[in-house]
């Protein structure tokens, strides 16, 4: 190669590179993750402060200790906080308006984000009772994608006392 301007010096090259993850979930998230395939919320409780975490992290984030157990939790719970979306984006597969909720499951001491749905936008609220609706079971695998997203399930309002340390 030569060092002179006007040379024919090459100055990129493009080359194609692949890289192959191998993913391992871990032992807390791999109940957490069957669970999913099977149709239900599996947590992990905190032996300390007794606290539910779903998905579980394995810890306690408080009390610095390992998660315990196998907590099979309801497939319903409340909606503590939501946004409804108005604002279009390429590849979206979903119509608008439509709601992202954060669903506090029973049982659970964490919320988590899902999708409400069959209830007109103007209707949700904090405090809304819903329940999940899972993909039919030849479609399940260990996802989230398993639930398809959350409906009111017909129970009255759960009280603000119940959730607001949960905001």
């Amino acid at each position: 190669m030569a060092d002179r301007p006007g040379s024919d010096q090459v100055t990129t090259l493009d080359t194609p590179i692949r890289l192959d993850y191998h993913f391992s979930a871990g032992a807390a998230a791999t109940p957490y993750l069957r669970g999913l395939a099977e149709g239900k919320f599996v947590g992990q409780r905190c032996p300390v402060c007794r606290k539910v975490y779903i998905p579980p992290r394995g810890s306690c984030p408080t009390d610095g200790v390992a998660t315990e157990g196998a907590e099979v939790l309801a497939d319903k719970g409340t909606v503590t906080t939501y946004c409804v979306v108005n604002v279009p984006f390429a590849g979206q597969s979903i119509e608008i308006p439509y709601i992202c909720a954060q669903v506090l499951l029973d049982g659970a001491d964490i919320s988590f984000m899902s999708l409400i749905q069959e209830i007109p936008a103007d209707q949700v609220r904090m405090g809304l009772r819903v329940e999940a609706v899972w993909v039919p079971p030849e479609e399940r695998g260990p996802t989230l994608a398993s639930v398809e997203y959350f409906r009111p399930n017909g129970e009255p309002d759960a009280d603000y006392d119940s959730y607001k340390a949960y905001l």
